[in-house]
């Protein structure tokens, strides 16, 4: 940093436009007029009121300083009673909504933009935001808690993306009063299942065409069809969904009308030889946009488009809405957890992969277990979680924890065999138990019983690649990285396919796909050490020793020893090949070994 660098404390706000692809891919001239009308008529005038500025905008957002917090959420609410009036004679999917988040924090000042971590965590808050409500951070909530009468919502401790520690983050809903209630759970709806529920409305057709209601039509049924497949989902029939056909309905009521708590809508726009499909999930509780994305495609076979996006939307849907119940499920009270949020929340703490996560994990899903011994999704997940602690020795007796694993994917096995995750679960057991044949059938059977689910694929090609067969064991992992791009398991899915290159000697590609393994922020040291091994074969000393030692700082105590016992390779010689890979790095033998 330079002696010129200006540093100052001040007010962040970054607020954008929630579903704004979505809303061009609509109307793009529509949203981008209106867009421009809300800033002029009622953003700006409201700054010069509250003694705010813009200091950037890129697209649909907007980056704000105010010298004091107290005008920034006075000018926030402001902002979002007027977006309410300015849209009540707007068609709900037509809507401009904004979302805000909040910040007083120390900021670079770069000419008129401002830089720095002050303004990564506001933007962060306003990812969390839902439409038409505003996030702030618990250093100005601090500031404004005693000086404003508004109710704030604890919403919780947060870890977001490049910041080192979880955020404390306060909300603010608007509250309607004219508007009825549609709670999911309240007299006016149905009760919810015990377990994530969704209803996919019929796509809008959006080009007028007959021939195009079809494809529109047919793609709602497909998503059905294929997301019925999800054991852990409850679907609502088409016949009941299409009854909204034709209308444009509020969602949460549609929510309350069903008894469900997400809502999958979307629309069809075609044009020539192209066709533009948008689709959005949405929290019917909240008529929060947990997901929302924009596909164009050329119709040189409709039904072949038809299948792919199929495939991309079902895909994409089911890690969304498991997120979505981790975070609900962690926010909530421990002793309200009922046998579905003690699952949940025990997955929020497996996907942390560290010791103390994995016994808080191994915990709850045993406590689901004893309330409920047919849930099968409690004992798939505890098998995943002795899985894990086998792998990264977060257990004092490797042998037990994978004989209580076993018996734990069998009994989920028996509880539901016809839940791909069982099969997911004890395939992985298998192939440690150096039953590779037995884990491949596994894999196979969770792959056809649910081909859009990821993890039966990236546990396919990990029986694939101990087996040898490590040309179909990275097409398997390219196929889990497709049909879930932003997974908690993304490291392993990277970590395998590195592991086939190396049996291969591709390895520039092998230290590729090690280096991005260690780059997701959940990587153990399993992960650092095979990009270690690829790094010594490829001849890459410094980065070797480097990922090494990484390595050695997550795990100190780890030995060729452990390497062997948890990478079971059928052939020897493609073990030793990864073996020597580490001592190229610098990993010494021990006596044990």
């Amino acid at each position: 940093m330079t002696d010129e660098t200006q540093r100052r404390l001040t007010t962040i706000v970054a607020a954008d436009i929630a579903g704004f692809s979505r809303l061009v891919g609509i109307d793009e001239e529509g949203t981008l007029s209106a867009q421009r009308s809300h800033r002029t008529e009622l953003i700006e005038p409201l700054l010069v009121k509250h003694h705010g500025r813009i200091a950037n905008t890129a697209g649909d957002s907007f980056l704000l300083e105010f010298p004091s917090p107290v005008e920034a959420v006075r000018c926030s609410i402001a902002v979002q009673d007027g977006m309410t009036e300015r849209n009540c004679d707007v068609a709900s999917d037509q809507r401009i909504e904004y979302r805000i988040g909040i910040n007083l924090g120390d900021v670079i000042v770069d000419g008129d933009d401002l830089l720095g971590d002050g303004v990564n965590i506001a933007a962060r808050l306003e990812n969390l935001c839902e439409p038409g409500g505003m996030v702030l951070s618990d250093d100005a909530y601090r500031q404004v808690r005693d000086r404003l009468d508004i109710d704030w919502e604890n919403g919780g401790e947060h870890e977001v993306k490049n910041i080192a520690r979880p955020i404390l983050v306060w909300r603010w809903r608007q509250v309607d009063d004219s508007a009825p209630s549609f709670s999911a759970a309240g007299a006016t709806g149905l009760a919810l299942p015990n377990k994530p529920s969704i209803a996919v409305l019929p796509f809008q057709n959006m080009s007028g065409e007959a021939e195009d209601e079809f494809f529109a039509d047919g793609m709602a049924e497909d998503i059905i069809t294929a997301l019925s497949r999800h054991r852990s989902l409850f679907v609502i029939a088409r016949n009941s969904t299409f009854a909204y056909k034709g209308q444009s309905p509020d969602l949460r009521k549609v929510s309350a009308e069903l008894g469900v708590r997400y809502v999958l809508e979307g629309s069809v726009r075609r044009g020539g030889n192209r066709v533009r499909i948008t689709a959005q999930l949405i929290d019917g509780a909240t008529g929060n946009h947990i997901w929302a994305e924009r596909y164009d495609r050329t119709l040189d076979d409709i039904f072949a488009v038809q299948d792919e996006m199929t495939q991309e939307v079902t895909a994409r849907i089911g890690p969304e809405i498991d997120q979505a119940e981790r975070d609900r499920a962690r926010m909530m009270p421990p002793e309200n957890l009922d046998v579905w949020e003690s699952y949940q929340r025990g997955l929020w703490h497996l996907y942390r992969f560290n010791a103390d996560d994995n016994a808080e994990a191994q915990r709850l899903f045993r406590r689901a277990i004893a309330a409920s011994g047919t849930f099968a999704p409690a004992r798939s997940a505890l098998t995943h979680a002795l899985y894990y602690a086998f792998m990264h020795g977060h257990t004092v007796d490797r042998q037990a924890t994978l004989d209580e694993a076993y018996a734990a994917g069998r009994a989920a096995v028996a509880a539901d065999d016809r839940d791909a995750d069982t099969h997911f679960a004890l395939g992985r057991i298998l192939y440690l138990r150096h039953e590779t044949a037995a884990s491949v059938k596994e894999f196979e059977t969770a792959v056809a019983q649910n081909p859009n689910f990821a993890h039966a694929h990236l546990g396919y090609g990990s029986a694939l690649l101990f087996d040898g067969q490590c040309e179909q064991g990275i097409e398997a992992c390219d196929q889990a990285a497709r049909l879930s791009p932003h997974d908690p398991l993304m490291w392993t899915i990277l970590t395998v396919k590195a592991m086939a290159l190396i049996v291969l000697e591709r390895y520039p590609e092998a230290v590729e796909a090690g280096r991005e393994a260690v780059r997701q922020p959940t990587a153990p040291w399993t992960a650092y050490l095979v990009y270690a091994a690829a790094s010594g074969l490829a001849g890459n000393k410094v980065e070797s020793a480097a990922a090494l030692a990484d390595a050695r700082r997550i795990n100190s105590d780890f030995s060729i020893d452990d390497v062997k016992r948890v990478l079971v390779f059928r052939e020897p010689a493609h073990l030793n090949r990864l073996i020597e890979g580490l001592r190229l790095a610098g990993l010494e033998a021990g006596p044990e070994d």
